[in-house]
């Protein structure tokens, strides 16, 4: 399966070329802006790399792929058009070019917050919005997509272990990157993720045991 990587130079991105360069069944096609970061991103995991930027256009970038991963952001240094413009309008614009060019399988990196952008604090409501207008757009989409929410994230080496839910219970504590990227890598090949949206934190449950329960 070709997986075109959107956010590929970010830190969970890079987490995910890792985990595709290890799948046999995955060719990762890393999106960069910059051609500089080809080389450490081929080094990471990725099959190849392709020049595109989520604020312009993305035909050309889709094209052939089986799959996208979403995993991009605006980080948090940048202020709330920036947010809007990577966010939300980048994922809906990769969306709209895979429907447009026969890509199947999308999945997308969300937040806890994201159905409930009113209750966070001043500072997140704006990106939770955001990031909850991209996950409708997919959710209306044609595409077989999965949603991932994972709560606050660390930099902590991930254990591989995990809490799911559509929706926890109790949000305490964080979940490490590296986990992140390796439920996001399984979703690619769990039928049990198709069509599901969930929240993840650190746990006590095996990855793919877990997403194989939902």
């Amino acid at each position: 399966m070709k997986v075109l990587v959107a956010g590929a130079n970010g830190s969970t991105g890079r987490s995910i070329l890792n985990h595709l360069g290890k799948n046999d069944n995955h060719e990762a096609i890393a999106m960069v802006r910059d051609n500089s970061q080809a080389e450490t991103l081929e080094k990471l995991g990725a099959s190849t790399t392709i020049l595109a930027d989520l604020e312009k256009e993305l035909d050309h970038a889709v094209e052939g792929c089986d799959a996208i991963i979403f995993a991009a952001g605006s980080g948090s240094k940048t202020g709330p058009d920036k947010t809007t413009l990577v966010d939300e309008q980048g994922a809906i614009k990769l969306i709209e070019a895979a429907e447009k060019h026969g890509v199947k399988r999308f999945v997308m990196l969300s937040t806890v917050g994201a159905d409930k952008p009113e209750v966070g604090s001043d500072d997140m409501k704006h990106y939770y919005k955001s990031k909850g207008n991209a996950d409708e757009k997919l959710i209306n989409s044609s595409l077989v997509y999965t949603i991932v929410r994972p709560g606050r994230l660390s930099y902590d080496s991930g254990n591989g272990k995990i809490r799911i839910a559509e929706k926890l219970e109790d949000y305490s504590g964080d979940i490490p990157r590296e986990d992140v990227a390796k439920v996001i890598v399984e979703s690619l090949d769990v039928q049990n993720t198709h069509g599901k949206i969930f929240e993840i934190l650190t746990g006590d449950q095996d990855i793919n045991e877990a997403l194989k329960s939902l």
